[in-house]
């Protein structure tokens, strides 16, 4: 069996075997890395949060063709092309290396931001307009698509032994930063310019920051070294579906089985809460907004902290306190959370969840690259990641919502509990001792 996750390595093999100069070079490394995941992350979630100021100067309601347009972008780029970013960027990072991919990654990524901050409104050129931001969309959709699954092979690679846990932790730490400076720089404009002037041209200033951001990210991400061998990239099954499913079947679909209930909780809360605090719990939507954003940051600032816990117990028992913990509290959570009048108790509530939560988002990234060897890694990383966040986490808005209007909104909390207990019995599969990754320098 190839399902080879987890453990923190033996103590005699920890950090010490390095000198200060390859702990410098390594966590340097990992800066550079994450500087890039960050800066992805916040362009994809600007578009999200600035999509109340452009929408009209590309989807004007007169026009069916481009209300269309912006239905099948956002299907396209947030189920479609995700999936196909794994798998385009975990076979470029295992044919032709991680340091390539990354670099790709976030070129595509700026591109995308810049081209949106200088598009021609519907005004201007029409139906070309929302045409060529869907064509944007699917690019980005690509772009973050795969820079999970590389950043986190990267990551991981990189980071210095026994202590893994913690450095590749950062992974989620910029991903939930770079939605945290998104809102931020969405603020802030909000402070500055009028709403006539945010609708009118200020929403293109956080597609240009992002721009000149994904540029810093580049030309850090140039002084990266290469963690894959020549020896693993000139395998003939490197990056191949075949070779991933002839040999590490067992291995993708325990990522898929523990990563399906980790989307869906994760998004459940973070994405879907904000919603949830308006629609069911009624508070007023500035306070939700002031109540998620302070979650957020301190949920970022537990990933260190759970990372560094997995590399003292092992990331198995990290997993199984993940399913475990999640499978018991989602129901009295979110059915305490209907009841909440206070948003500091709101807060609190969701603080317990996410810190829940935090046991596998810590780890998201090594618990899986621990389960590949090189030549495969980023592939079946990038991929079952991929997919399980397409069809679990992508529908955890519309399955609570359609559920909620239904009549049955307490049944998508057994969905989320019945989820978790899969993620706790997939766990289970997990060996004590890693056999990937556990031995590289």
């Amino acid at each position: 069996m190839s399902t080879d996750t987890a453990a923190t390595a033996p103590p005699g093999n920890a950090p010490t075997q390095y000198t200060s100069a390859e702990k410098r070079h390594r966590v340097f490394a990992i800066m550079a890395a994450s500087s890039g995941n960050l800066v992805e992350w916040f362009d994809f979630y600007v578009y999200a949060f600035s999509a109340l100021y452009f929408a009209p100067a590309f989807f004007p309601k007169s026009d069916p063709t481009a209300q269309l347009l912006n239905t099948a972008g956002v299907f396209a780029a947030g189920f479609l092309m995700r999936p196909i970013g794994g798998w385009l960027f975990g076979r470029i990072a295992d044919r032709l290396g991680r340091k390539t991919s990354l670099l790709i990654s976030v070129v595509m990524m700026c591109a995308g931001s810049l081209v949106i901050a200088c598009l021609p409104t519907y005004a201007q050129i029409g139906a070309w307009a929302p045409f060529l931001l869907l064509v944007c969309r699917l690019f980005q959709g690509l772009s973050v698509g795969g820079e999970y699954g590389t950043t986190a092979t990267y990551m991981s690679e990189v980071a210095l032994r026994g202590q893994r846990g913690f450095y590749s932790s950062f992974q989620y730490v910029t991903l939930i930063g770079g939605q945290l400076l998104a809102v931020l720089v969405i603020v802030i404009l909000e402070q500055l310019l009028t709403e006539d002037d945010l609708r009118a041209w200020g929403w293109r200033i956080p597609f240009v920051i992002g721009a000149i951001a994904a540029v810093v990210a580049l030309m850090l991400r140039r002084t990266l070294h290469e963690t894959q061998t020549a020896e693993a990239r000139n395998n003939k099954e490197a990056g191949t579906m075949a070779g991933l499913f002839r040999h590490h079947k067992a291995a993708f679909f325990t990522v898929l089985g523990y990563t399906a209930g980790g989307s869906l909780i994760f998004y459940t809360f973070t994405t879907y809460m904000q919603k949830y605090l308006v629609n069911t719990v009624h508070l007023p939507i500035k306070t939700t907004s002031y109540v998620m954003t302070a979650a957020l940051f301190v949920y970022m600032c537990m990933q260190p902290l759970l990372g560094m816990l997995s590399d003292r117990i092992g990331r198995r028992n990290n997993m199984l306190l993940f399913g475990g913990l999640g499978a018991l509290c989602t129901v009295p959570i979110m059915t305490a959370l209907q009841h909440v009048t206070s948003p500091l108790m709101a807060f609190g509530l969701i603080i317990v969840a996410l810190f829940i939560v935090s046991f596998y988002t810590s780890i998201s990234g090594i618990v899986k690259a621990e389960m590949f060897p090189p030549e495969v890694r980023a592939l079946g990383v990038g991929l079952a990641y991929a997919v399980a966040n397409a069809i679990f986490g992508g529908s955890a808005e519309y399955v609570a919502l359609g559920l909620k209007t239904l009549g049955h909104e307490s049944a998508f909390y057994w969905y989320v509990t019945v989820m978790m207990v899969i993620a706790f019995f997939v766990s289970l599969r997990l060996p004590r001792q890693a056999s990937y990754l556990h031995h590289d320098h």
